[in-house]
């Protein structure tokens, strides 16, 4: 398999995965409902956001649609990024990495772009797909969040705290993989 097909593979199974998750999850949940999945350590736990990290709000409305603006701005770069690697044939480590980084931009933007037109609400009920009366607007869709692995440090402070989902998960593995393979990655000049 070449490192282009690698690379279109990698981007596809990964939105395939977060997208079905999300889907799951929100056509299973409702708001705010958790699962415990191992003991008290990982658990299910459906909440939604506007798109930034931890739930971060940024300027109302004209933030949002900037948010989304900036990230489908933001992937361009990165197909970019991806397709120059593949041409100089870089490690397929970089590759990887930097096709995960890209199908978890995409599946976040997905949510902030669509969910708005084609979900009604997740509060105090199960939301339903392909809605008659959806909740938002085109890019005015709402990230749906559902991994959460709570690190308790003592009996009332927990030590990690966020909720994510699988885009957000795709994006921190690149990232690792690109420190793993920074030397493939941003090779030195002679």
């Amino acid at each position: 398999m070449t490192k282009q097909n690698i690379a279109i593979v990698t981007v596809f199974l990964a939105i395939l995965i977060d997208q079905i998750s999300k889907i799951y999850v929100k056509t299973h949940f409702t708001l705010g409902e958790e699962v415990v999945v191992f003991a008290d350590w990982f658990k299910i736990h459906f909440t939604e956001n506007n798109g930034m990290a931890w739930g971060v709000e940024l300027g109302g409305r004209a933030g949002k649609l900037f948010l989304t603006l900036f990230r489908l701005f933001a992937v361009s770069g990165i197909i970019y990024w991806l397709i120059q690697n593949i041409k100089k044939n870089t490690h397929i480590g970089v590759i990887i990495a930097i096709s995960l980084i890209l199908a978890g931009a995409i599946g976040n933007i997905i949510d902030s772009v669509f969910y708005g037109v084609i979900f009604d609400s997740s509060h105090g009920q199960v939301a339903t797909l392909f809605a008659e009366n959806p909740y938002g607007e085109l890019f005015y869709g709402k990230v749906v969040d559902m991994l959460y692995f709570p690190m308790y440090r003592g009996e009332s402070f927990t030590f990690f705290n966020a909720i994510f989902n699988g885009a957000d998960s795709w994006i921190s593995i690149g990232v690792v993989l690109l420190f793993i393979f920074n030397k493939q990655a941003f090779p030195k000049e002679s």
